[in-house]
């Protein structure tokens, strides 16, 4: 794997446009201030003048308690706290349902060309939003080798020594109505707890097979082949197969995984070996996955039998 990057940072100025949220003060370079914390700071306490533990790289949101709020307090109280509310480390406030922009919170933001926003949306909505957003545009991500695929609904990532038949694989999968992802180099991200897998853009929709060199998997097979990104659900890792490395035969043995960015995402070793048609066998490791996911276990079900057949023997 690469190194991983986590320098990421979203300006105002990509928040505003995404969202159309009204700039209410501060010029345009002022949009140009940024966030590398996805979440939000409701400022109740801070409006109370308690500041110790606030995270000043927050954005803040001013909601309808928080405006009620403000209402009650003296032009003393405000002047001492709302320089507080517009840190030098704070991206912008954002203030929700419509509400006024208090007038002395609006001088202060213009005179230190502060942004101050504005949307007419509920306030759990916008932090909802917002949160999700900037969770998105600051996830931690890395780069792996490997094809990534959905298969029958799961994202599949096949990984495994080059030479090893993956694209190959993934070329009769797709043929078999499954759906590419990325080919070779797969882009992850850690979100919402779990990790996301894309193509990059200059490798999106093509894939390299030897003998035949690139081709455009849209082209050949239409839009439906495609798809933009996808969980990863499922590792499966294909190496040679050994007589002696005695692989799973029943399905009883401890789950493995692969830590993706800090998410152990489920592995399985699939022994390639001439003959052995791949693309079944994933098929079969995604259905029988599924099936694991649903409650239902083979190898417990192979037991069962046993048991019953070693019952009616003793009788």
């Amino acid at each position: 794997m690469s190194e991983k990057k986590y320098d990421k940072k979203v300006t105002i100025r990509e928040i505003v446009q995404f969202f159309k949220f009204e700039q209410l003060t501060g010029n345009d370079a002022s949009l140009d201030r940024w966030t590398v914390v996805p979440d939000i700071n409701r400022p109740g306490f801070e409006l109370c003048g308690f500041y110790k533990m606030s995270e000043p790289r927050r954005i803040v949101l001013i909601g309808n308690k928080e405006s009620e709020f403000i209402r009650t307090m003296s032009e003393e109280d405000q002047r001492a706290r709302f320089p507080m509310l517009m840190d030098g480390l704070t991206p912008a406030i954002i203030i929700t349902r419509s509400n006024p922009l208090p007038p002395i919170l609006a001088e202060l933001a213009q005179k230190n060309n502060f942004p101050i926003l504005r949307t007419s949306i509920e306030t759990y909505r916008t932090v909802t939003d917002v949160i999700t957003y900037l969770d998105e545009k600051l996830a931690p991500e890395d780069t792996m080798s490997g094809v990534l695929m959905s298969v029958y609904g799961k994202g599949v990532l096949l990984t495994g020594e080059s030479g090893m038949g993956k694209s190959e694989t993934a070329l009769e999968l797709i043929k078999n109505g499954q759906v590419l992802i990325s080919d070779d180099r797969v882009d992850v991200q850690h979100i919402h707890n779990s990790v996301y897998g894309h193509s990059p853009e200059i490798t999106k929709g093509l894939m390299e097979i030897r003998g035949i060199g690139i081709i455009d998997v849209e082209k050949m097979f239409g839009a439906s082949a495609l798809m933009d990104s996808t969980k990863i659900d499922l590792v499966i890792h294909l190496e040679p197969y050994e007589y002696q490395s005695g692989f799973n035969r029943i399905g009883d043995e401890a789950e493995r995984f692969t830590n993706i960015l800090n998410v152990l995402v489920p592995t399985i070793t699939l022994p390639i070996s001439a003959g052995r048609n791949v693309a079944v066998l994933v098929e079969s490791a995604v259905t029988n996955f599924r099936l694991q996911g649903a409650g239902y276990n083979s190898a417990e079900e192979l037991r069962r039998r046993f048991r019953e057949y070693a019952g009616r023997e003793d009788n």
